[in-house]
């Protein structure tokens, strides 16, 4: 799959991948101001102007990735695996179905998602995907 920022400065090609996860944290919302739409695409994207790519340590475990230039997010990676979260509007694509819903614990009451999926609170998110050394 093939996806760009705003501006055209970064793109990246990912793993054809057709589904995406909901995140309710409050780092998500924060960050794009809703939930985090992310299809999980794995460790094997690749990015090219990846010197537009600035880099923020969200946390223990994990990084975000967004254009220096137009402020797109790029990925949330998760540094254990080098797994990449990659925001589903990056992608040309919209063939994508919502497959599961994380943080459901932190989800405000202001909106919610039609589709019924699989969720996660944030300790079982915490436990799933955090490094030992983390706790």
């Amino acid at each position: 799959m093939k996806g760009r920022c705003l501006c055209g400065a970064v793109n990246l090609i990912s793993p054809d991948v057709k589904e995406i996860g909901a995140c309710h944290c409050g780092f998500c919302r924060r960050w794009g101001g809703g939930p985090l739409l992310a299809v999980h695409c794995g460790p094997d994207v690749q990015f090219e102007g990846a010197q537009h790519i600035s880099v923020f340590s969200s946390s223990e475990w994990a990084e975000r990735g967004f254009c220096s230039r137009c402020g797109t997010h790029l990925y949330y990676k998760l540094l254990s695996t080098g797994a990449h979260f990659v925001p589903a509007g990056v992608f040309d694509s919209t063939d994508f179905e919502i497959v599961t819903q994380v943080y459901i614990d932190r989800k405000p009451g202001y909106y919610a998602l039609a589709n019924q999926t699989p969720t996660l609170t944030e300790r079982q998110v915490i436990e799933r995907y955090s490094s030992p050394d983390s706790h």
